[in-house]
């Protein structure tokens, strides 16, 4: 019975991977769906959240359009899910601007850039996603054309070398990054206007759920909501893919309506359990926990015992699992703490340390 029960959960388990997918590379591969857009809001009074954020965003813009100027440059750093790239999009439209999109990894020669910088107009929004990815070459080209909206081009090579400035538009550079420790410093020096996006709050993630459960035109009551919220994992893009899976769901199962008990269900069915672990959260706390006693454990190490990305690890499961006190870092590794012991139902030893404050 255990066994057809963890292959029931490893075939419907939530893709946590998909979840955060940057919207970038969905752009680039098959193109983000009509509905998916249709989620994100368009403008700085429809979005939800992030108060800081877009109460100095809407102060710089208003400053900018008076002067008549462009936005100084900007940098979104955070974890997978905060909404970087709605926000980048709203910034746009706000200021009446194209945006053109790209992805670190995807710039992998000078001409690159190169080709999409001379084609900037005054005042268009160059976003970069992933920036921490940029290839050095294509950073070294890009710092001078933040600053001083140049590039020098060199033709030929050895003594028949020449090289030309061109002078490009007042654009802003827009980035995005999960990992800000590593951009390098000469490339954030540039940016004039850096915000942290932080988790959501249950209250903030429960008005995201019920603005798009209206706009799918989906019946969900308070409960209902809140069972989705509670799983969310404080990310509005796993709000809203969680939300999906228990409309079909409630489709399928249900009258088409969503309640607390049909929200359990469907999410207990998606491998979520009521704290928003997923089976690859709790598989990463059980492998401190059997294989290092706990910790501390280092994340490759980790990685290797189950067979997944290192990268994985760091960006899509480590933030949460720290945020909610899940785990802790030592400069020897990771160690798990008392409630991540509680959690798998282990009698957690003396000396196990104690989980900090959630800031969800």
């Amino acid at each position: 019975m255990r066994d057809e029960r963890k292959a029931m959960n490893d075939e419907y388990s939530f893709d946590l991977k998909e979840a955060f997918r940057s919207d970038a590379q969905k752009d680039a591969g098959e193109g983000v769906a009509q509905e998916e857009l249709s989620l994100r809001p368009q403008r700085l009074k429809e979005y939800i959240g992030q108060k800081q954020v877009i109460d100095s965003l809407t102060i710089a813009i208003l400053a900018a359009k008076k002067r008549q100027e462009p936005l100084d440059h900007i940098i979104f750093q955070g974890p997978p899910g905060l909404g970087k790239t709605t926000l980048a999009n709203i910034v746009s439209k706000e200021m009446g601007v194209r945006i053109h999109h790209a992805t670190g990894p995807a710039l992998e020669k000078g001409g690159d850039l190169v080709s999409i910088l001379t084609s900037l107009e005054r005042g268009d929004i160059f976003f970069i996603d992933e920036i921490h990815r940029l290839p050095k070459i294509v950073e070294e080209l890009l710092c001078p054309a933040m600053e001083d909206f140049a590039m020098d081009i060199i033709f030929d090579k050895g003594a028949n070398a020449r090289t030309y400035r061109s002078r490009l538009e007042w654009f802003t550079l827009i980035g995005a990054t999960t990992r800000s420790g590593l951009l390098s410093r000469p490339l954030r020096e540039r940016f004039g206007i850096v915000r942290e996006l932080g988790f959501y709050t249950m209250d903030e993630i429960a008005l995201i759920i019920k603005r798009s459960a209206a706009i799918l035109k989906v019946g969900i009551d308070d409960e209902g909501g809140y069972e989705i919220s509670r799983r969310a994992r404080g990310t509005p893009r796993v709000a809203n893919h969680l939300l999906k899976r228990v409309r079909d769901y409630s489709q399928v199962k249900a009258d088409g309506k969503i309640d607390g008990s049909v929200a359990q269900k469907a999410l207990s069915l998606e491998g979520v359990d009521s704290d928003g672990l997923t089976i690859l959260d709790r598989k990463f706390l059980e492998a401190i926990v059997t294989y290092y006693k706990g910790g501390p454990a280092g994340i490759e190490a980790i990685a290797a015992t189950l067979q997944e990305d290192s990268g994985t690890l760091e960006e899509l499961v480590e933030p949460f699992l720290l945020q909610q006190g899940y785990l802790i870092r030592t400069s020897s590794g990771r160690r798990a703490t008392e409630k991540a012991y509680l959690h798998l139902n282990v009698t957690p030893p003396k000396d196990s340390p104690q989980p900090q404050r959630s800031l969800l």
